[in-house]
């Protein structure tokens, strides 16, 4: 049993990285408690451990007394001068109390105790050590399902990849390896924990980071992101150096770059955007290849009406609207799209017009606009390029032909003198 215990220090020791005398100080109190149920109430009852050979001993101090009244208090003189041989009245000798068998009994009552003492011990560690890594991107193993969660083995310590911070399009298998962001260690009901995600927007800056130079170094400076996790980022990237293109660094010599985060991301698509301070540019932008027709915007709402064609409406809002969406995100409008409306004529609002306009001639009524047009003679255009011969072959028109011609030639004419110069009397 000592061996044993001796091996359990030893590899809490070495793989969890606790200090072998916190682990001997858990050990202790788990196995005073063993102890005082073993022995009983004897007086500054205390247990020690041999670091060398693991033998547990349990010692209580009791007063010397001519007589013993109660045996957890008190030794007689005759026993206690065995111990010690100045011993007096009134003086405390500690006296060894071990039990027969007591490590067996001790390092059962006190196992449960002892590792809840050791996950304490750890819990602390994982604290310490990463309470300054948040915000970083680490490597683990998936090492089981906690319901939802996700257990992560990071080595020395596992983390938590919860339900909600889980990529919805992702499935994960025990001994999978797995990056994460660290987004967070909290306080849980058994202690620090070290929160994970692989959901969280800033899990993709810190990929850009890691992968382009020039964000990292300042360079270039990622203005805004939205991103719906599995399906759809966009990036809004900007820099103040007019010789760096902050998109085409972004993407990368032949899109390698932003193929290296896709992959990470398993295929969620990547949009990467550039940032402009004229928020009709920067929804532009974060809209295209989609052309715009027209643009509404309303500066103390923070929204933007934009007009498309009927052939651009699906690809600017995207599929179930998440073009439109992330746009409104990554850009804090309001974004509203819409088909623009082009009215399409009637035949009879057509013949209509074109009643209006020859009827509108001075010397044409309005009934011989309405044969000429149901004749094919729909503009002034047509009269003109007609002979008289053609009008006196309509019935109703052959009396007037001639003066429908006339009246013809007259609007041609006055419709020339004000497209041209003035003429000069003489």
């Amino acid at each position: 049993m000592n061996a044993d215990f001796l091996a359990v220090l030893e590899f809490w020791e070495r793989e969890k990285g606790i200090n072998r005398d916190v682990l001997s100080n858990a050990v202790q109190e788990a196995l005073l408690s063993a102890a005082k149920r073993a022995v009983g109430p004897a007086r500054e009852l205390r247990v020690v451990i041999d670091q060398k050979t693991g033998d547990i001993r349990a010692f209580a101090k009791l007063i010397v007394s001519e007589k013993v009244i109660s045996k957890h208090d008190q030794i007689s003189a005759f026993d206690a001068r065995r111990i010690r041989a100045e011993a007096q009245l009134g003086e405390e000798v500690e006296v060894e109390v071990t039990p027969v068998g007591f490590g067996r009994i001790a390092a059962q009552y006190a196992k449960q105790a002892l590792m809840q003492h050791i996950r304490r011990a750890e819990k602390q560690l994982i604290f310490t050590e990463f309470k300054d890594r948040v915000g970083d991107i680490i490597s683990g193993t998936v090492r089981r399902f906690d319901r939802s969660d996700v257990i992560v083995d990071l080595g020395k310590y596992e983390a938590l990849l919860p339900n909600r911070e889980r990529v919805p399009t992702e499935e994960y298998q025990v001994g999978e390896r797995l990056r994460c962001y660290v987004r967070a260690v909290e306080e849980g009901p058994h202690g620090p924990e070290i929160i994970l995600s692989r959901s969280d927007p800033r899990f993709v800056i810190k990929l850009f980071q890691l992968e382009v130079s020039e964000i990292n170094d300042g360079t270039i400076e990622i203005k805004g992101i939205a991103r719906e996790p599995g399906f759809r980022t966009k990036l809004a990237v900007w820099t103040r150096d007019p010789r760096v293109d902050p998109v085409g660094a972004c993407v990368g010599l032949r899109g390698q770059r932003v193929k290296n985060i896709v992959r990470e991301l398993n295929n969620e698509k990547v949009d990467i955007i550039r940032w402009d301070s004229n928020i009709s540019n920067f929804i532009t932008n974060a809209l295209a290849p989609a052309k715009l027709k027209t643009f509404e915007i309303d500066e103390t709402r923070k929204r933007a009406r934009i007009m498309v064609s009927e052939d651009q409406l699906s690809l600017a809002i995207g599929k179930r609207g998440q073009n439109a969406r992330l746009t409104s995100k990554l850009t804090g409008w309001q974004v509203d799209i819409e088909p623009e409306v082009v009215v399409t004529k009637g035949f009879d609002e057509k013949v209509s017009e074109a009643v209006d306009s020859l009827a509108a001639i001075s010397g044409i009524s309005r009934e011989q606009a309405d044969l000429l047009v149901h004749h094919g003679l729909t503009r002034l255009e047509d009269l003109l390029q007609a002979e008289e011969s053609d009008l006196s072959g309509i019935p109703e028109l052959s009396d007037h032909a001639a003066a429908i011609m006339e009246a013809a030639r007259a609007e041609a004419g006055r419709r020339t003198l004000k497209i041209g110069e003035t003429p000069i009397s003489g």
